[in-house]
């Protein structure tokens, strides 16, 4: 052995003294500048071979032949304590070398591309005291026992867990490999057991709203307990577990349950139960899906029952079928804002069952004009202007699901001209707000005639005053009639191909001829064509006799 190697190893022999003193905790007699000094001379020297080696070897046999072994004889006893007061005492160890051995981290480490101090001390802790073979497994069965006990409601040291689920992320240096081959897996795979086992069990002894409280509160749980104590990346796997075995598994179970299901949850208003299955079902793929096919298929029944009746019925009123209608729909969009969030999938559900059953009834664009008549004609006596509102949109809503909307024109075209011809109609203002609203959903051309008939009014009106007007001026008999004519452009009104024939009274007959004739002296070129059929009389009589009493 040369001087320089003699120089060398006595230095060595210092630094391996001065790390074993660390390792045993007798560390406040040492100078670390004078061995700092040393460490940088070895590594200047091009020894820092030797240093790294040597320091691999001390570490090493430290943790086998001390560490190790008071990990192993607390086994079954203390085990997660003595685990972690070694893995503490060893980082705390590592800290002290490093800075001892900084120099060769900057320079030797760097050059030869190997693992920096504290990490080399990280990977021969992990190797030869946590991943040692009856350790590791040790560890791991103490690990899942505890979350298992604690499942079950026994308290644990959390804390304990906690410092180990910490140590193995650590010893991954920068990775999840270690902390998920020793704990987290296995740990996912015992989750997956044991709720599978609890999801029957739960199924068997609860009805579905119970089953699902008790399955959001699980999910909870573990969401907390990953936060709190395990790794925080672990939540969304094991949340993913519990949604998998507790819902995923079981969504055609849990919404047909017999008396507890989505059918019974509806039937019974039970909106909160099903915004609580909702949001549960939301977190997993088709959940939704699942449980709005279910939703649909009582919906289509209940409108089902509604046609079937009006079909078995017709004595039915039409008004009293689409108000059965707007009930309904005002039932599940009840549901649709208040239980599903207001969501599309539920929301397109809804509409596609509603435009089926409602042209299930080929009815239907008759009555729902009739029933917009019957709200024009005298519906609206007595209600806000809200309430009106209120009641003409829910017959849009109503109208949009109507395939055959050119047959709801034509029954319109027919109840408008009796109210407007006959002045049954309540307000002229909610007639326009109501053909405003056919406009916006159909364009100008479905309202086209429907205004038409409106300025036909208008017009009458004027060329009424205006032929009173010359009644009186010219001395014309009316022979006491209160003659009102309205002149209707043909095209806009629902008139027929052949004038049914009428005989009418010389009285109206005259007086009409002489309206007649003063029209056609303003408007020569036109023709007019009486339509009686679309005509009104009032008739006041007088009887004479003895009176009756009833």
């Amino acid at each position: 052995m040369t001087m320089d190697e003699k120089y060398v190893e006595s230095i060595w022999a210092l630094l391996k003294n001065a790390i074993q003193e660390i390792q045993k905790k007798n560390n406040s007699g040492l100078s670390f500048e004078e061995l700092y000094r040393n460490a940088y001379t070895m590594v200047l020297h091009k020894h820092g071979e030797r240093l790294y080696t040597g320091l691999k070897e001390v570490v090493t046999h430290h943790l086998e032949s001390k560490v190790r072994e008071d990990v192993l004889n607390a086994l079954h006893n203390n085990f997660l304590l003595t685990l972690n007061q070694a893995w503490n005492d060893h980082q705390t160890s590592m800290v002290m070398i490093r800075d001892i051995l900084m120099y060769m981290d900057r320079v030797y480490v760097q050059q030869n591309e190997v693992d920096n101090v504290y990490n080399l001390g990280l990977i021969i802790f992990r190797d030869q005291v946590v991943r040692y073979g009856c350790i590791r497994d040790h560890l791991r069965d103490t690990l899942l026992d505890m979350v298992m006990r604690e499942r079950k409601g026994e308290k644990v040291d959390r804390i304990a867990i906690k410092n180990a689920c910490q140590m193995l992320m650590v010893l991954g240096i920068n990775a999840r490999a270690v902390y998920e081959e020793d704990f987290e897996r296995p740990f996912l795979q015992q989750s997956a057991e044991f709720y599978r086992m609890e999801s029957q069990k739960f199924l068997a002894e609860n009805s579905a709203s119970v089953y699902i409280k008790k399955v959001e509160a699980r999910i909870n749980e573990e969401a907390e307990r990953a936060k709190h104590y395990l790794d925080e990346s672990t939540e969304p796997r094991i949340v993913e577990v519990v949604e998998e075995e507790l819902i995923k598994k079981h969504m055609k179970t849990i919404v047909e349950m017999e008396n507890s299901g989505v059918v019974h949850m509806l039937k019974n208003q039970k909106t909160d139960d099903l915004a609580c299955m909702y949001k549960l079902f939301s977190r997993v793929d088709d959940g939704l899906k699942t449980m709005s096919e279910c939703v649909s298929h009582y919906l289509r029944e209940q409108g089902k029952a509604l046609v079937q009746e009006e079909e078995h019925q017709p004595a039915t009123n039409a008004i009293s079928f689409v108000q059965s209608l707007l009930d309904l729909k005002d039932r599940f969009d009840h549901f649709l804002n208040n239980s599903f969030a207001n969501d599309k999938i539920f929301k397109q559900m809804i509409a596609s069952d509603f435009e089926h059953f409602l042209n299930l009834n080929p009815k239907s664009p008759e009555y729902l004009s009739l029933f917009i008549d019957d709200k024009l004609k005298k519906g609206v006596k007595g209600m806000t202007e809200q309430e009106i509102e209120q009641v003409l949109d829910k017959s849009m809503v109503m109208f949009r699901f109507l395939q055959e909307k050119d047959v709801f024109e034509r029954y319109y075209k027919q109840h408008l001209a009796k109210r407007l011809l006959l002045n049954k109609s309540v307000s002229d203002d909610w007639e326009k707000n109501m053909i405003s609203k056919l406009k916006t959903e159909c364009g100008c051309q479905f309202t086209s005639k429907l205004e038409g008939m409106f300025k036909d009014m208008t017009v009458s009106n004027t060329i009424m005053d205006e032929f009173k007007e010359h009644v009186l001026t010219s001395g014309t008999s009316l022979h006491g009639l209160d003659l009102s004519v309205r002149v209707l452009t043909t095209g806009f009104w629902p008139t027929q191909s052949a004038t049914p024939k009428c005989s009418i009274p010389s009285a109206p007959r005259n007086s009409f001829e002489a309206f007649r004739r003063f029209y056609l002296a303003k408007h020569s070129g036109r023709q007019l064509t009486l339509q009686p059929q679309l005509g009104s009389a009032d008739l006041n009589a007088v009887f004479y006799g003895p009176r009756r009493e009833d």
